[in-house]
């Protein structure tokens, strides 16, 4: 494990309210726990990082290959109209992007997707389904 690695600790929210999906390079993506959009999460496994910039220079580049790779992938599957990328942090500071998928027929629409109404939870083989497309779209990107 990398000396940058020792230590690193899921936040309990982010481990809550998310999946496990795959490891990339620098980030675990995580899937959020909500049906109403396709919602992924890329946590770069850095010890204290909590801004972008806590990153070193080759991390910061391997966070945007990762969002943009991840991005495409994700937008190719779900045929959004728009991707919304963002590393708020303003409740769990613990660095991590979220990439979210948006359509004009989706719940928040024209929107941020945070704070809009419920949690509404995939159910066991919706969510299944879900990440092994999105597993077999970014094994088979160009």
């Amino acid at each position: 494990m990398p000396t940058s690695q020792l230590g690193f600790e899921l936040d309990s929210r982010l481990e809550r309210d998310s999946v496990p999906l795959m490891w990339l390079g620098l980030c675990e993506m995580r899937l959020m726990n909500d049906r109403r959009w396709p919602w992924l999460v890329l946590v770069p496994q850095r010890v204290g990082a909590v801004e972008i910039h806590d990153l070193t220079p080759l991390d910061q580049t391997m966070l945007t290959f990762e969002t943009n790779t991840v991005s495409k992938a994700l937008k190719e599957l779900t045929q959004c109209q728009k991707i919304n990328i963002g590393a708020l942090g303003n409740v769990v500071s613990q660095l991590h992007v979220h990439i979210v998928a948006r359509h004009d027929r989706d719940a928040a629409w024209p929107g941020p997707v945070w704070g809009h109404g419920h949690r509404e939870p995939y159910e066991p083989a919706s969510i299944h389904k879900f990440i092994d497309s999105v597993r077999s779209k970014l094994a088979h990107q160009d």
